[in-house]
């Protein structure tokens, strides 16, 4: 049970972090001058935050064949 425990704390910390990063994007699109490289760089980031989280959602539910 502790491989669940374990799933669900990682899936809370990489949603966090996934929210987290769509703030500090938001608010340097909101700028007059906003720094592209670090956007761009972020959104990447953001995109490999939602792939593991899809990754651990996968885990966590049973593969059940209808």
């Amino acid at each position: 049970m502790t491989d669940f425990k374990e799933l669900r704390e990682a899936l809370g910390k990489l949603k966090d972090e996934h929210r987290s990063l769509d703030v500090t994007i938001q608010e340097l699109e909101g700028v007059s001058a906003p720094d592209r490289v670090q956007v761009q760089r972020l959104k990447k980031r953001k995109l490999q935050v939602r792939d593991m989280i899809t990754q651990i959602e996968g885990d966590l539910v049973p593969d059940i064949i209808a």
